[in-house]
């Protein structure tokens, strides 16, 4: 999914995250604001696992969301 594309639903799809990732705060994704760095690192942070996987999931939640 565009990163752009992201930032303007980045509302709508906080919920989405949320269910993915039930440990991010609503702190944390106001922080992130549709920034795929930043919401990788705090995956990284809350679950306590390496930044290629967190990155890899972004990625996927990405992919899912997209179709």
């Amino acid at each position: 999914m565009n990163t752009d594309i992201i930032k303007g639903n980045w509302k709508q799809l906080t919920g989405r995250i949320k269910q993915q990732w039930g440990e991010l705060t609503d702190n944390d994704l106001t922080a992130a604001e549709g920034s795929r760095e930043y919401l990788a690192g705090k995956i990284q942070e809350r679950y306590g696992i390496a930044r290629d996987a967190a990155m890899d999931q972004v990625r996927d939640f990405e992919k899912r969301i997209d179709h």
